[in-house]
């Protein structure tokens, strides 16, 4: 039986997957808050605010403004907000809306009220075990999926099989999947990345070069292994692998597309907002100014303070996530925090 997919959220990574799913002919519901621009999409076939050049499929998608209408039409909710306002956009829910409901998370945060990935939020106040969650990462950009550029997604999941039949329903010609089962420690890396990519871009922002850069992701995705290391997850020695023995292809370590890859592209692309966030606070914007300029959520900000809580328990080594936390939330100047972040480089 075909999944009945709902969408939930209107920006643009949401709209890229409603995109994904609808050029492959799949139907669905699709949230978005504003009844407004849900009536200009199915008119027009287009998201008014995001992404607005993707043409979508509209015969194949039902736009609403009412959540419990998406919700209750729906096997598996594809949860695409912002990190920072899910709990606000899920809060309309009851406590029994999501029974045998799956879940697919496309968020790439923690949630900064609960201080807790999205599992964890549902899993407390909607009772949705881990086995009917699963999660959607990169290495990818909303605006080279809505062009149709060749891109990888990752789906991870502790039900092997069910995650192989989701990612199927997102295989195409411009986009591959990967799968695996990691499903803690694939989020967790989302959040660290969006942390140290924030921090490439206030290098950036303060004349660091090159190979400055080079030398500080090298740096930063040794850091986040031992950070998964020490939180427990698998498969972090580079070069080190299984093999799933019917088909013979290997299982992810860290330097896999879903960890370094998503690092390296958050990093270096003009494409990320994490990125183009931390180059207006090296130049000397400050927080407040840069999140009016950018008009988008840079899930590192709210990112960076939740790692650094986390990490109060976990006890990893990270001075180059702590000297980002003490820039943003601190008040440490970025050059001072950079001149810190110098020192621990090797």
């Amino acid at each position: 039986m075909a999944i009945k997919f709902g969408v939930i959220g209107s920006g643009s990574w949401a709209t890229a997957l409603v995109k994904i799913l609808s050029d492959n002919g799949n139907k669905m519901n699709w949230w978005v808050r504003n009844e407004a621009s849900a009536a200009f999409i199915q008119k027009r076939s287009h998201n008014p605010h995001y992404l607005t050049a993707a043409v979508l499929k509209t015969k194949y998608i039902n736009v609403h403004s009412d959540l419990t209408k998406v919700v209750d039409a729906s096997d598996m909710l594809v949860i695409a907000v912002p990190s920072a306002y899910a709990t606000e956009v899920l809060s309309v829910l009851k406590p029994g809306d999501l029974k045998n409901k799956k879940i697919l998370s496309a968020i790439k945060g923690i949630l900064p009220d609960e201080n807790v990935l999205l599992n964890d939020y549902l899993a407390k106040t909607f009772k949705v075990p881990l086995t009917q969650y699963f999660a959607v990462l990169g290495p990818c950009h909303a605006e080279e999926v809505a062009a149709e550029k060749l891109s990888y997604l990752t789906f991870s999941g502790v039900d092997i099989d069910y995650t192989k039949k989701i990612a199927d329903y997102f295989t195409s010609p411009a986009i591959n999947t990967v799968v695996n089962d990691d499903i803690l420690g694939v989020q967790y890396a989302a959040v660290l990345k969006n942390v140290y990519a924030l921090g490439a871009g206030i290098a950036h922002g303060l004349d660091y070069g090159d190979n400055f850069l080079s030398v500080y992701i090298a740096n930063c995705a040794d850091e986040m292994a031992a950070f998964l290391k020490a939180f427990g997850a698998a498969h972090i020695t580079v070069g080190e692998h299984e093999t799933e023995p019917q088909t013979g292809a290997k299982t992810a370590n860290y330097a896999a597309s879903v960890y370094l890859g998503d690092l390296l592209v958050t990093c270096y692309s003009l494409y990320s907002r994490n990125r183009t966030f931390g180059n207006m606070i090296g130049k000397g914007y400050s927080v407040q100014a840069a999140t009016l300029e950018l008009n988008m959520v840079a899930e590192g900000y709210n990112a960076a303070k939740c790692i650094y809580n986390i990490n109060k328990v976990i006890q990893a080594e990270m001075p180059i996530a702590n000297s980002i936390y003490n820039i943003l939330w601190q008040k440490t100047a970025p050059a001072k925090g950079f001149e810190a972040i110098e020192q621990v480089l090797i």
